[in-house]
C-alpha cells in the first residue's frame, strides 16, 4: 500500500499533526497532484477555525498549491499529461450548473470548490483536484513562487486588471504584505503612477524598492485621503490591508468616478456613507480570487516581468511553525510550505 504524508487539525481550532495515509486515486474529470509547494494563507484560518459552514474534520488545509500531476483521471487525458506542472488555489473547480457558472462567471460560483475546504488541500504530499483547477506554472516559475500566485498573486493581479484605471492613472495600494507586496509589483508592471500605503515612514525604502512611484505613511500628520489628493486623486485603491477602518480612510482620495477595490478580508463594518459615494460616482467593489485561467494569466504576467512573491519556506513537517508565524504576523510575506 502507498501512503503520503497530510498535515491535518482534527477538531476545530486543533493542533496540526502529521498523519500517513494511503495514496488515493483520481476520479474522473480529477488529477492526482504531488505536491511541491503549498503557501500557508490567512484564510486557511476560516477552516482550521470551522468558521465557516460545512467544515468538516479531520481538515487538510492549503488553496496555494503548486505540483505535478502523477495520475490522471477519465476523461482528462486530452488536456494533461502526467509531469505536467500545475497550480491550484483558491478556485479549485466549480459546479458548472449554478447560475453564475452558466453564465461564465466560475469565480463566484454558488458551490464553489475551494481547496481546504470542499476536498483535502495543499497541506500534504498529494492532493487530487478537478480539472477544471488546474493552472499551467511557466517554466520560469519555481514551485515555490508558484504557490502563492494561486490566490495571493490572482487576486491582486486581477484586482488591479479587472478595475477601471489605465495605465497613466494613479493607483494606490493599501498596506504592502503578503497580498499588497505583489499588488505594488503589478501596479508598476501595468503602467500605473503607483502610490503605496502603509504604517510609519520607515516602510518609504521598501515601498521604493517594490517600484512605487509615492509613499504614504498612514501614521502621518496629513491623512490618508489629503495625501492622496495632493497627488490628485487616486482613480483606484486596491485595498490589500485587512482593517476596515484603513479601507475606509481611503475613500475621501478617490478621484470623481474612483473605485476601490476590497480585497482585504476584515469582519468589521466599512464606516463610508452614502453620500460619500454618490457625490463623485464613487465606486466600492469586492473582488475574488480568480479561475484556473487567471492563476495561469498571474504567473505568465510574473513570469514576465520578473515578479515574484517574498517567501519563506517551511519543511511539511512544520507546519505548525508556518501557519502560527502566519497567525501571529511575525512571518515576513508568504509562508510556504515544501514537500521535498
Amino acid at each position: 500500500m502507498s501512503v503520503y504524508r497530510a498535515a491535518q487539525v482534527a477538531t476545530a481550532a486543533g493542533p496540526f499533526e502529521i498523519v500517513e495515509r494511503e495514496v488515493p486515486q483520481p476520479g474522473p474529470c480529477h488529477v492526482r497532484v504531488a505536491v511541491d509547494a503549498c503557501g500557508v494563507c490567512h484564510s486557511d484560518s476560516l477552516f482550521v477555525n470551522a468558521a465557516l459552514p460545512g467544515v468538516r474534520f479531520p481538515v487538510v488545509p492549503g488553496h496555494e498549491i503548486a505540483g505535478r500531476i502523477e495520475e490522471l483521471g477519465e476523461g482528462t487525458q486530452n488536456a494533461w499529461q502526467v509531469g505536467d506542472r500545475v497550480a491550484v488555489g483558491w478556485f479549485g473547480g466549480s459546479c458548472g450548473h449554478c447560475t453564475p457558472c452558466r453564465q461564465g462567471d466560475f469565480v463566484v460560483c454558488r458551490n464553489l470548490k475551494v481547496p481546504g475546504w470542499a476536498y483535502d488541500g495543499g497541506y500534504a504530499e498529494t492532493v487530487i483536484a478537478p480539472a477544471d483547477a488546474l493552472a499551467r506554472i511557466p517554466d520560469a516559475l519555481a514551485a515555490t513562487d508558484a504557490a502563492p500566485m494561486a490566490c495571493a498573486g490572482v487576486t491582486t493581479y486581477n484586482g488591479l486588471r479587472r478595475s477601471s484605471a489605465r495605465p497613466g492613472d494613479l493607483v494606490a495600494v493599501l498596506g504592502i504584505g503578503g497580498l499588497g507586496h505583489l499588488g505594488v509589483q503589478y501596479a508598476v508592471a501595468m503602467g500605473f503612477e503607483t502610490v503605496a500605503i502603509a504604517r510609519g515612514a520607515a516602510k518609504a525604502d521598501f515601498a521604493k524598492e517594490l517600484g512605487a512611484h509615492h509613499y504614504i505613511d498612514s501614521t502621518a500628520d496629513t491623512s490618508v485621503a489629503d495625501a492622496l489628493q495632493t497627488l490628485g486623486g487616486a482613480s483606484v485603491v486596491l485595498a490589500t490591508a485587512a482593517n476596515s477602518g484603513a479601507i475606509t480612510a481611503t475613500v475621501e482620495g478617490l478621484a470623481p468616478r474612483g473605485e476601490l477595490v476590497v480585497i482585504g478580508a476584515d469582519p468589521e463594518p466599512l464606516g463610508i456613507s452614502p453620500t460619500q459615494l454618490l457625490m463623485n460616482g464613487k465606486v466600492v467593489r469586492g473582488h475574488p480570487s480568480g479561475t484556473a485561467q487567471d492563476v495561469q494569466d498571474t504567473m505568465a504576467f510574473s513570469a514576465l516581468h520578473g515578479i515574484r512573491p517574498m517567501i519563506e519556506t517551511v519543511p511539511l513537517d512544520g507546519a505548525t511553525e508556518a501557519y502560527q508565524k502566519m497567525m501571529s504576523g511575525t512571518a515576513r510575506f508568504r509562508m510556504v510550505l515544501t514537500t521535498r
